[in-house]
């Protein structure tokens, strides 16, 4: 093979391993769809619509890495930008996060956190100033056997998709949740960790009083955190959970199951009313017990969320090399098992 060939080749490979990681398609709260940002479509359209996800650089279905942890990009992705809508959801309700694909080998915790607003709106609040209290934490679940069951696993066995609880004291106003995967496949090298953070607007209404006090994005994590910088694959696995301490009265031990759409709405903006649409025909994709297998080997498999079919894609990672990932099998345990993550 030529110079020119093989250096094709390996752009050509980058590209199709970024594109594997994946992102958020929609979230769904008590049935009712609410588009989110698509960052293979919407960059490259002239009007894109209005959604309650923040619009973000990340094209390439790309990660933020540790050496970015004070920087911007940390908060809502590379170079985010405010969504312009949001979601409307009660304080105790639960929001359903959709992802179109992850792969089973970027194991890792998914972290969710909210920031209130104030009265400046979420559409027009300034990123750096969001002070992030987290409101849910999957970390490692069962780590007799590395590389260990997480919580990405777990995503996976719930058709790609997560949900997470709004505290039901939180005083009603404007928010943003952000939801975040941490890969940590090539964790054990400092600046391995890959952070996939997703954001949303969200409108929480109801009578509580709770206005939690958080941290700003840019102070959440460091390089050198121990659930940043760990290794997985050296059995017993044990890991601790990065960030802040989980709220106080963040709903614990959240119940995973698969929230079906039984109509859509466009992302409000001001005071607009909801304005519904007949979903497609329902998904009756429940939640497995178990983790999605494949007959491919488990680190090579991306499971695809509700709106790609399922399908499992072939897919590799930089980060794997020369870690036998081939030979790698995930060990079947439950999908809802209670999180045994102990302290690195």
């Amino acid at each position: 093979m030529s110079r020119f060939a093989k250096s094709l080749a390996s752009i050509l490979a980058g590209a199709s391993l970024a594109a594997a990681h994946g992102h958020v398609q929609h979230i769904i709260i008590n049935g009712v769809q609410y588009p989110s940002f698509d960052p293979t479509s919407h960059p490259y359209m002239q009007n894109p619509p209005t959604v309650v996800g923040w619009t973000a650089a990340n094209t390439d279905n790309g990660f933020v890495a540790p050496d970015e942890f004070a920087g911007g990009n940390i908060i809502c992705h590379k170079s985010a930008t405010n969504a312009g809508g949001y979601a409307v959801v009660a304080a105790g309700d639960k929001v359903y996060i959709q992802w179109d694909q992850w792969p089973e080998s970027h194991h890792g915790p998914v972290i969710d956190y909210l920031a209130s607003c104030g009265s400046t709106g979420c559409d027009a609040v300034n990123k750096a100033d969001l002070e992030f209290f987290k409101i849910g934490e999957v970390g490692l679940i069962d780590g007799r056997q590395a590389p260990g069951f997480w919580g990405s696993d777990q995503l996976i066995a719930n058709n790609a998709g997560w949900l997470v609880q709004i505290p039901s004291d939180l005083a009603p106003g404007h928010y943003v949740l952000r939801h975040e995967i941490i890969a940590l496949h090539a964790a054990g090298q400092l600046n391995g960790a890959q952070n996939y953070p997703q954001c949303f607007n969200l409108l929480v209404t109801g009578s509580g009083s709770a206005v939690p006090r958080g941290v700003k994005g840019t102070a959440l994590y460091t390089p050198n955190d121990k659930g940043i910088l760990a290794g997985i694959y050296n059995a017993p696995v044990t890991y601790e959970i990065p960030g802040p301490a989980l709220y106080s009265n963040a709903a614990r031990g959240v119940q995973q199951s698969v929230s079906v759409a039984t109509s859509t709405a466009s992302a409000l903006t001001g005071g607009a009313v909801p304005v519904q649409t007949q979903a497609p025909p329902a998904i009756t994709t429940t939640a497995s017990s178990s983790p999605a297998t494949s007959t491919a080997a488990a680190s090579t498999t991306v499971t695809r969320g509700s709106g790609n079919g399922g399908r499992p894609v072939p897919t590799r990672c930089p980060g794997l090399a020369g870690r036998g990932f081939d030979k790698r099998r995930r060990q079947a345990h439950g999908a809802n098992a209670p999180q045994k993550a102990a302290v690195a």
